[in-house]
Formats: C-alpha cells, sequence, structure tokens
C-alpha cells in the first residue's frame, strides 16, 4: 500500500498544477463567478480542496493549520492560494512518503468539524477519502472550466503514469 498512496500523493500534485496552470489564464470575473458548483465558483472550489487538505493532515499528523469552516476561503488571490497549495501537496506528499505498511494499517482518532464527534478509524481508508475528494472535486473545476467555454486539462490518472514523474508507479 505505500507505493499505492505515493502514487497518489504525487499524482495529487501533478493534477493540482495543471488545474491551477488552467486556473491562472482565466481572468478574474470567469475565475469567481458563481457556476452553480457545490463551492460556487473556481475560486470557491479551489479553496475547499486546500480547507480539507489541511483538515485531513491535522487529523493525521496533528499538526498545520486545520480550519473550522469547509467554506473558509483561506486566500482571495489565486496567486497567494496557488502557493499555498504547493506547499500542502509538497507536505502531503512528504508525509505520505514517510509511512510504512504498520503505518498505513494503523488506526488513528480525531475529531469531526460539522457535528464534534470523536471517531477512530483506520488509516487507509481515510487516506483513500483524501484523494477520491480531491479528484471529486478536481472533477468539479473540470466542469466549471467547461462551462466556461475553456480548455480543461486531462486528470486521468493513466495521463500522470505516461509522465516522467509517473512512470515509476505504472
Amino acid at each position: 500500500m505505500e507505493q499505492h498512496f505515493r502514487m497518489f500523493a504525487a499524482y495529487n500534485r501533478w493534477a493540482n498544477e495543471r488545474l491551477y496552470a488552467a486556473a491562472a489564464a482565466l481572468n478574474d470575473d470567469e475565475y469567481r463567478r458563481d457556476m452553480h458548483a457545490f463551492f460556487s465558483s473556481l475560486h470557491g472550489t479551489l479553496n475547499h480542496l486546500l480547507v480539507t487538505d489541511r483538515i485531513w493532515l491535522y487529523r493525521f499528523t496533528g499538526e498545520g493549520e486545520a480550519p473550522r469552516a469547509l467554506d473558509a476561503i483561506l486566500f482571495h488571490r489565486l496567486e497567494e492560494l496557488t502557493a499555498a497549495r504547493a506547499k500542502e501537496d509538497t507536505r502531503i506528499i512528504d508525509w505520505i512518503n514517510g509511512l510504512d505498511s504498520s503505518a498505513i494499517a494503523g488506526r488513528f482518532t480525531y475529531t469531526t468539524i460539522s457535528d464534534m464527534r470523536t471517531i477512530s478509524q483506520r488509516l487507509a481508508p481515510a487516506l483513500a477519502h483524501l484523494f477520491n475528494h480531491q479528484t471529486h472535486h478536481r472533477g468539479q473545476a473540470h466542469a466549471i472550466l467547461t462551462a466556461l467555454g475553456k480548455s480543461a486539462p486531462s486528470f486521468d490518472l493513466i495521463q500522470f503514469q505516461r509522465t516522467e514523474e509517473g512512470r515509476p508507479y505504472s
């Protein structure tokens, strides 16, 4: 499982870089336009993804920032959000690369944000959720770009596996 989650951590960064490059090509109105997505705009969607990654990494490690609202806007400027996203992706990769099979098979405990319940669960399914959640909202971001009439990049895992960075995972 170590290789599996390392692949998804590397893929996550690759896909986010492609998404943020597409976002940077938008004008400010397009970037912030309410597209009736779950978090309204591309701006809201990208902030949400950073929020949730920070929440989960805090749950996993006990370190870093843990926003208190899923719809928090952490950064108002795309440039600042892009830099924070890159740092978070590196943080995810570094942490995942430090896990061994024993840690992945282990459990962790955290408190939910929405109703303040204490949850104890296995780490592996939570990691699967972390990466699946990213994919889910990147799909929404792809739909936003398409609805804006823009070219949306491919986020297919197989595309990543055909890159130099992804080749070790194919």
